[in-house]
């Protein structure tokens, strides 16, 4: 198994999804998973492998392309249409790979694992985030 391979163009907030904004801190593309870096108060690209503690924590799915310093939208919670096929009631969990999303399968020790949440359609994934705030042995 792989990252799902996201078509940024045909990602979108689903109705009734929530939403945020902020400022970016890093290059983002639609799909990909942020955290909020408390440091500078901007989003940047979370990481389930990051030896950065916040990094392993997402905030968020980037809902648009944006590069360092400027807005920022992400989807914080409730559908979204992910613009990659995704499984019906399949977990799909942060990545290794800086604000990937990956199935379940790829989860490997080392990790810190992170649900980002289940597929309800072969577009759509019903996100809420569940960490385990723990290291996969």
């Amino acid at each position: 198994m792989a990252d799902l391979s996201i078509t940024a163009a045909n990602v979108a907030a689903g109705s009734g999804a929530k939403t945020t904004t902020g400022t970016a801190g890093a290059s983002v593309t639609a799909g990909q998973v942020v955290y909020l870096d408390s440091s500078t108060g901007t989003y940047k690209l979370a990481d389930t492998d990051s030896a950065t503690a916040a990094a392993r924590s997402p905030a968020g799915i980037a809902l648009h392309a944006a590069a360092s310093g400027q807005p920022l939208t992400i989807l914080q919670s409730g559908p979204i249409t992910i613009g990659a096929t995704v499984a019906v009631g399949i977990s799909y969990w942060l990545s290794g790979t800086a604000g990937g999303i990956c199935p379940v399968a790829d989860v490997a020790a080392g990790d810190y694992p992170c649900i980002i949440g289940i597929g309800t359609s072969t577009s759509v994934i019903k996100v809420q985030f569940l960490e385990a705030g723990a290291v996969m042995v």
